[in-house]
């Protein structure tokens, strides 16, 4: 027998974008139901996402800082050849993982909002099934946030099964391959590949592009491949993958040379989609930009009362995105009068070094003659050079409007920089000017010294260089 259900707000997704909805929502005396759909409380994030590839990331790092100490050391320390068991690291990155489930649960009952674990299908805008474990559930709201979230893409040559994953699967092996084949130069591609280098893997990495990171500017991307060669990763840039099979991946090279690449692994990371089929869109009736769901700056979609947040709406397709939209979204139901309108969304790449971009870059501004645009090297910073973050060829970069010193944009490469992106998001969503990150005293010594010397520089008088 179906059980049948009305409430004020219906949310589809426990990801990033539709948990912290429900949280704001109950916290707001909204009756909330939440459907979970698979992923599990934290949706790709927190379970195959965000969370556990920065867990994998840490422990490579260490990893690799032992192996560092073996032979003849560094830093005066040495230490025995190191050794890993992966499946024990996988172990302590699924312990993280379900801790912070169990946050996110513990925090969703205290906001007094129902959670029902079930695949969701609408019939209508306003009324969907739930298939659980316990019988199907008929669901109608008021009012229906949509947070199904994003999946990787796949390609039609390269399905994902056996050898060929994705990056839900490379964070969950239980040995470091011999060999890993990255299909994909953007980031995660890169920060898995980077990992598994460190951890001893030789890592090859095949992208169409011409160099790596595609959607970054060269100066940001260079000590990112400066890491890559010096540390033996094979790069084909420009080349298309094809085929795997028999241990081999069949790729063409720039020079449109077949070529073929051993691989014990094939980790295909070509970007993500958002997850539109499967529950029903086609019966909600609501508009498309293209793949994604159309919405406005309340995140309202077409249809009254349906919203969408999240990797849904479009790029960037980032989890503190989602959060902040499902936010806005949860006060507006409530009845305040918000829009979604940031100023800024900063993204990081946990490359080795690290990438942080925030507001525009230097292919933003191109041709443009009223920018200032100053540079200032990690190098010249003290605290960078005590924790061997000082030679890699990182700097933070500033962009501001040469008539009023307004901040435009600010963009990091650098071992830790990831760190600094709220401080160059806080800095642009509130309008500062240059000299505003000038007067601010900076800690010393810290990283982000380097930011305060680059607005020094812009204004042409910085201290240190």
């Amino acid at each position: 027998m179906t059980q049948t259900l009305k409430t004020k707000v219906l949310i589809i997704g426990a990801g990033t974008g539709g948990y912290v909805a429900g949280i704001r929502c109950g916290q707001l005396g909204l009756d909330t139901v939440l459907v979970d759909g698979g992923d599990g409380l934290g949706g790709t994030c927190l379970n195959v996402g965000c969370i556990p590839s920065k867990a994998i990331i840490h422990a490579a790092g260490k990893f690799e800082t032992v192996a560092k100490a073996a032979g003849d050391g560094t830093l005066g320390i040495t230490a025995a050849s190191p050794a890993i068991d992966l499946s024990q690291t996988v172990a302590w990155k699924d312990g993280i993982v379900r801790k912070l489930n169990a946050g996110v649960a513990a925090l969703l009952k205290k906001a007094k909002v129902r959670v029902i674990k079930g695949w969701a299908t609408f019939a209508d805008a306003k009324t969907c099934r739930v298939e659980t474990d316990d019988g199907p559930i008929t669901i109608t709201a008021e009012h229906v946030i949509l947070a199904t979230g994003s999946e990787p893409v796949e390609l039609p040559f390269l399905p994902f099964g056996g050898d060929v994953i994705s990056s839900t699967e490379a964070l969950s092996l239980d040995a470091v391959p011999g060999r890993l084949v990255v299909v994909g130069g953007g980031y995660i591609g890169l920060e898995l590949g980077i990992a598994y280098r460190k951890l001893g893997a030789e890592v090859a990495i095949v992208e169409m592009a011409e160099r790596i990171l595609p959607l970054y500017d060269k100066a940001l991307t260079d000590p990112v491949m400066k890491w890559l060669t010096d540390h033996g990763v094979e790069l084909h840039l420009g080349a298309r993958a094809g085929g795997f099979g028999d241990g081999k991946l069949s790729i063409t090279t720039k020079d449109g040379e077949p070529v073929q690449l051993d691989a014990d692994k094939v980790l295909v990371t070509v970007g993500r989609r958002p997850r539109t089929q499967g529950w029903g869109l086609d019966n909600m009736g609501v508009a498309m930009a293209g793949p994604f769901v159309k919405i406005d700056d309340r995140c309202a979609t077409s249809m009254k009362n349906v919203w969408a947040v999240g990797d849904l709406t479009g790029e960037p397709m980032l989890a503190h995105k989602g959060s902040a939209q499902g936010e806005v979204v949860a006060e507006i139901i409530a009845g305040h009068d918000k829009r979604f309108d940031p100023v800024t969304i900063a993204a990081v790449c946990f490359t080795e070094p690290e990438i942080v971009s925030a507001g525009l870059g230097p292919l933003d501004v191109a041709g443009r003659d009223d920018v200032i645009t100053a540079v200032f090297p990690l190098a010249a910073i003290g605290r960078a050079l005590a924790i061997e973050a000082g030679e890699d060829g990182g700097f933070v970069r500033v962009l501001a409007s040469k008539s009023d010193h307004r901040l435009l944009g600010v963009q990091a490469v650098g071992q830790h920089v990831a760190e600094l992106s709220n401080s160059f998001a806080q800095m642009l969503e509130m309008g500062a000017v240059l000299e505003d990150v000038a007067g601010v005293i900076h800690v010393h010594p810290t990283l982000g010294e380097a930011f305060h010397e680059a607005s020094l520089r812009a204004l042409g008088h910085a201290i240190h260089i």
